[in-house]
């Protein structure tokens, strides 16, 4: 069984194609890098990423606030799993379609189980939303109890915490779904964060899930063989960003950790992904890919990218 993590910002190719449209074109394109590992005959789970989608929803809801509610986080994301998971779903189909492969496939909004003392929740760390100045940014804090924080020198912007799932309440419906032969598409944008009340009712919490955690999540629980993180570029590199700059082929677990703790992956941007593959092969994994979605091959031994293992 293959899961395959799709960035978010994979699903929009550059600045000038950003539109609803354009998300579609480029699903499209994915889409047919993925059926042929179907077609080889492996089980395929999809998750994606959904930042910049949940970035345009916050932006809309914070322009329209004087006219109508705002929309809470957690449906936020719940929203772009389900247009994400239709632009994905539909595309696979089609694809299948075109191929002459008759191939079910479902789209599953879920939902991800944090815990409510998770240290996150008392040090909020991750950027969502639209900029603003330091008065605005300020002027929300006081009024709606925001965490708010400067963005890379780029201006200000909503803080939200970021835990650990835990555990994924449609896990049983997603195993029988793949144990009957559908591409199941799960996790958007790291899933809806959600605690368990003393009484057993759950509730969301306003954060993000980072996606990769949440993939590598479900692969371990589903027994998953290989791990493939489709990002926006074909390889890990060290030294990024410097003249020093190289891309990986291949690394193993100890090497991952040796180049995590010499800092050599930034925190919103490769980090995440080294960990999850490190967390995924401790736990049984065989492979971690990281990868572009057009390098995607049935040989996944062929597939251009950075090949990490146990």
């Amino acid at each position: 069984m293959i899961v395959i993590a799709i960035g978010g910002n994979s699903l929009i190719r550059d600045a000038e194609h950003m539109d609803v449209l354009d998300q579609y074109r480029t699903a499209g394109q994915t889409a047919r890098h993925i059926v042929p590992l179907v077609k080889a005959g492996y089980r395929v789970l999809v998750t994606h990423g959904n930042g910049p989608q949940v970035g345009f929803i916050l932006l809309r809801s914070e322009l329209a606030r004087d006219k109508i509610h705002q929309v809470p986080l957690a449906n936020c994301v719940a929203d772009t799993q389900g247009s994400i998971g239709l632009q994905i779903a539909q595309s696979l189909q089609n694809e299948f379609l075109h191929q002459g492969l008759e191939q079910a496939v479902t789209a599953i909004v879920t939902q991800c189980v944090v815990d409510e003392q998770d240290p996150s929740f008392a040090a909020p760390s991750k950027p969502i939303g639209p900029f603003m100045s330091e008065e605005e940014a300020r002027q929300r804090e006081r009024d709606e109890g925001w965490v708010v924080g400067e963005d890379a020198g780029r201006g200000w912007r909503r803080l939200v915490p970021s835990p650990q799932p835990l555990s994924v309440i449609e896990l049983p419906a997603i195993r029988t779904l793949l144990d009957s032969g559908h591409v199941v598409i799960a996790a958007g944008g790291g899933g809806i964060p959600v605690v368990f009340r003393e009484d057993g009712e759950l509730r969301p919490r306003p954060a993000v899930i980072d996606k990769d955690a949440a993939s590598c999540l479900l692969a371990r629980e589903l027994g998953a063989s290989v791990f493939i993180i489709s990002t926006d570029v074909d390889k890990v590199a060290l030294d990024f960003g410097t003249e020093k700059q190289h891309d990986i082929d291949r690394l193993t677990v100890a090497e991952c950790r040796e180049h995590l703790a010499a800092g050599h992956f930034a925190a919103g941007s490769m980090r995440p992904k080294m960990e999850s593959a490190v967390r995924f092969l401790e736990g049984g994994g065989e492979k971690v890919i990281i990868t572009q979605p057009h390098n995607l091959r049935a040989n996944l031994d062929n597939i251009y990218g950075t090949h990490i293992v146990p």
